[in-house]
């Protein structure tokens, strides 16, 4: 029988683990790291890794994340919503862009 739509697909294969990172670390250190992988039911590394990811992942959000106060929010979408006319030199660099690409 051949596999249709209807059926589950595959899962995508995992990415080939060879890279690694060491890390020297206190008794009490990796005490604290095996009893919080134990609580998961993980194992250490297992438990570092996820935990590195989520970290990783959050600082990477918080530094491409843009926060605006009220006030300067307001402005902006004011400025999206209400652009102001373009200017001479505007206009004069859109012209210069457009010859220089060819397409005016």
């Amino acid at each position: 029988m051949l596999p249709t739509d209807t059926h589950k697909s595959a899962k995508p294969a995992k990415a080939a683990r060879t890279d690694r990172i060491d890390a020297r670390l206190t008794t009490d250190q990796k005490e604290l790291l095996e009893h919080a992988a134990a609580l998961q039911g993980r194992t250490v590394t297992a438990f570092v890794l996820a935990s590195a990811e989520e970290a990783a992942l959050k600082t990477i959000r918080e530094h491409e994340t843009i926060r605006l106060s009220e006030r300067d929010r307001e402005a902006f979408i004011d400025a999206l919503l209400n652009p102001p006319p373009p200017s001479k030199r505007l206009r004069a660099a859109a012209v210069a862009y457009l010859k220089e690409m060819g397409t005016a």
